[in-house]
């Protein structure tokens, strides 16, 4: 029996470590606005979610995010591309942390460190496009290392 149960761990420790995608996370699902993540780090998942689909469409709004930090953050910029039918239509960069660019209260965090954020965010924009399209986002640091990266899926429905 013992010899079974230690084939059985093995076969699962194998599929885990020959798993190369992270399972698809929903974010939310309401009436006319689905959004789905996925995270594109193939060494690292992460915990993100938010209130209600709604409060999207408001100027500001509550997340919660959580990770274990792979990489030491002194600097980090975020690249954002909307991707529609596979093409890139729009794509936006910012540094969000650096000499003189501190937006964010992880500036500073060393590797190891976990990282988790409960709080308001704003976009910036006043309504969330119409239709079926991927947001890829990526987070690089001063060395150009991923520090994370995800793929959010958008269905939407509203008819503004």
């Amino acid at each position: 029996m013992k010899t079974s149960n230690v084939l059985l761990l093995i076969l699962v420790l194998l599929y885990i470590n020959a798993s190369t995608e992270w399972p698809t996370h929903t974010v939310c699902k309401e009436d006319n606005l689905e959004i789905y993540y996925k995270s594109c780090d193939p060494q690292q998942d992460f915990a993100f979610s938010i209130d209600r689909c709604s409060d999207i469409t408001t100027h500001t709004f509550n997340i919660r995010a959580a990770a274990v930090l792979r990489h030491s953050i002194k600097e980090l910029y975020v690249k954002l591309d909307m991707i529609i039918n596979g093409k890139t239509v729009l794509t936006y960069s910012e540094t969000l942390c650096g000499p003189g660019h501190s937006k964010l209260i992880f500036c500073g965090m060393k590797k190891g460190e976990h990282f988790y954020y409960e709080g308001p965010v704003t976009l910036g924009i006043k309504e969330i496009p119409q239709g079926d399209y991927t947001l890829s986002a990526k987070l690089t640091n001063q060395d150009h290392v991923t520090v994370a990266c995800a793929d959010f899926t958008v269905k939407n429905y509203l008819d503004y």
